[in-house]
Parts: structure tokens; C-alpha cells; sequence
């Protein structure tokens, strides 16, 4: 197993944290208020899919430099790095759906239900920390 390369997963966790302290007061929101607010809404959008693709680069980069093949795509990254012990099983099943939020985001941008954007902000602010803190720990063992 080749040593991971601490400096970008620790650049990643750094957007993940960022973009988590920047969704704070949108969980606050209403659904009227958000409604209300294209750029707060635009904002959340843009917040949560560099969220998700921070974690995807993370778990992507622990995979393969472990020796892996990579992921075949990004819901299999969240999977595969349960399945390998960088994650907990648990979590990694959790987080995996981030994947077809993120599609949505990029893809389906014009058809978006604010809805599942707003339970996306709690989403994340209950399991993104944990995220990191496993992620952080495997940097803690490495280092």
C-alpha cells in the first residue's frame, strides 16, 4: 500500500468544512424563505456539490493509492471505501445517495425540487463531520 498523499485529502477536508460552516443558516430557512432567495438557493446548490465531490476525490484517492482499482463510479466510491475499512460500512451506505444529488446538480439543474435540496443541508450537517472524522483518521494512522 502506497502512503496517501495527506496534503490534497487534507485540502478536500478543508472544502468539505468550509462549505459545511457556509450551509449553516440555510438549515435556519424555511422553505418560503429559501424559495425567496435565488442566491441563497444557487449558493446551496453550488455548496453541496463541492461538498460531495470533495468526499468522491477523498475516497477515490484513498482507494487507489491503497492499491485498488478505482471506484466504477461515484456511488461505488462511498461503497468501496466501506467495503476496504476507510469508512465505516454504515456510513458509507449512507453517504453513497450523495452521488445522485450531485448528479442532479450538475445535470438536472433546471429541474430541481428545493425540497430535497433543504433535507440535502441536514443531510450533510449530520453525516459530513462524520465523514471527516473518519477520513481524518485514517491520515492520523498514515502519518
Amino acid at each position: 500500500m502506497s502512503p496517501f498523499d495527506i496534503d490534497i485529502i487534507r485540502a478536500k477536508i478543508a472544502i468539505i468544512l468550509e462549505n459545511l460552516k457556509a450551509l449553516e443558516p440555510i438549515k435556519e430557512m424555511n422553505r418560503d424563505e429559501y424559495l425567496r432567495d435565488l442566491y441563497k438557493r444557487k449558493a446551496t446548490e453550488r455548496l453541496l456539490q463541492e461538498l460531495i465531490e470533495a468526499a468522491i476525490d477523498i475516497n477515490t484517492h484513498v482507494i487507489v493509492d491503497s492499491g485498488h482499482a478505482p471506484p466504477e463510479d461515484y456511488y461505488q466510491s462511498f461503497i468501496q471505501a466501506g467495503e476496504l475499512g476507510f469508512l465505516s460500512p454504515g456510513l458509507a451506505e449512507k453517504l453513497a445517495p450523495s452521488d445522485g444529488l450531485r448528479n442532479r446538480l450538475v445535470h438536472e439543474y433546471d429541474r430541481i425540487d428545493h425540497s430535497i435540496i433543504l433535507k440535502a443541508v441536514t443531510m450533510a450537517e449530520e453525516l459530513y463531520p462524520e465523514y471527516v472524522e473518519e477520513i481524518s483518521a485514517i491520515l492520523s494512522r498514515q502519518a
